[in-house]
């Protein structure tokens, strides 16, 4: 079975910063190709160590919008 997981990647500092938004899991890494495998590989152990049901994955997609503040 195939999952599709919602990435968002930060740069912090030297580093990226990778989170997977459904499963909260996080990884990092030097290059954005790097901090990828990373968190495929994280995410891959998640799911491993996960009941064998998957009720734990989400139903739907999450909504990814901006924000936008003036003058703070």
């Amino acid at each position: 079975m195939t999952y599709r997981f919602t990435a968002i990647i930060i740069q912090e500092g030297k580093w990226y910063v990778a989170r997977c938004v459904e499963l909260g899991v996080v990884s990092q890494g030097k290059t954005v190709e790097e901090v990828q495998k990373n968190l495929q590989e994280a995410v891959e152990l998640y799911l491993e160590d996960q009941p064998k049901t998957k009720q734990y994955l989400p139903q739907k997609a999450p909504l990814v919008t901006t924000l936008e503040l003036k003058n703070v």
